[in-house]
């Protein structure tokens, strides 16, 4: 059994922090569960562009406001807590939070915690044995 909390997880190395964004790593690949878990803080006023073109990516939104747009087809979708959206095509997006907005993001395959955005918003496929 796997118990955490995320004031462990606070200013260590699974808590990145970016321009846009904070995300701290509560699962990752080197638990060996086959996913990871995040919580993700997105910033407001921020304009965010994403592509996980290896991973697919569930977002559930539980705290603050904004849209998620998706590329490919031009729809926005309104989010807020109680929001989930999945990106089960890889789908190109852009997130724009309103207010600070808090999220639960799950990531299969599960990210190793090195990933780094690249130009194009992609996170490489990086496996524990990498």
């Amino acid at each position: 059994m796997i118990v955490r909390t995320l004031d462990e997880i606070t200013d260590t190395d699974a808590d990145i922090k970016e321009p846009n964004w904070r995300s701290k790593r509560i699962l990752l690949a080197k638990d060996g569960v086959g996913f990871s878990v995040h919580e993700t803080t997105l910033y407001a006023g921020t304009v965010n562009d994403f592509w996980y073109a290896n991973h697919i990516e569930a977002v559930f939104v539980f705290e603050g406001e904004g849209e998620v747009e998706n590329k490919a087809t031009g729809e926005v979708h309104q989010l807020r807590p109680g929001t989930i959206y999945v990106l089960n095509d890889h789908d190109k997006h852009q997130v724009r939070p309103k207010t600070d907005m808090k999220t639960v993001c799950v990531f299969n395959p599960p990210v190793t915690g090195r990933e780094v955005h690249d130009e194009n918003g992609v996170y490489p496929l990086i496996t524990e044995n990498d």
